[in-house]
């Protein structure tokens, strides 16, 4: 599984979403900070932090929790 976490620079809630995915032991995922990115902004913008299977394209909107994300991920 291949994962993305959207999220913004000085997110209170992005840090919170890093902390349950480290509780989820989730081994590996990519950051990608929307930001200075328009079209992410457009998609993301009021929903970060989102977790994303890119590989499916599955999304997994905040608030999540690291049961959430555990059965998200079908672990």
């Amino acid at each position: 599984m291949s994962l993305i976490l959207y999220q913004r620079d000085d997110c209170h809630l992005c840090d919170l979403a890093l902390a349950e995915l480290a509780a989820a032991r989730v081994p590996d995922f990519e950051s990608v900070f929307i930001d200075e990115d328009q079209a992410l902004e457009a998609e993301y913008g009021i929903r970060v932090p989102v977790l994303r299977d890119g590989n499916t394209g599955r999304e997994l909107d905040w608030p999540f929790d690291a049961e959430a994300v555990m059965r998200w991920r079908g672990a």
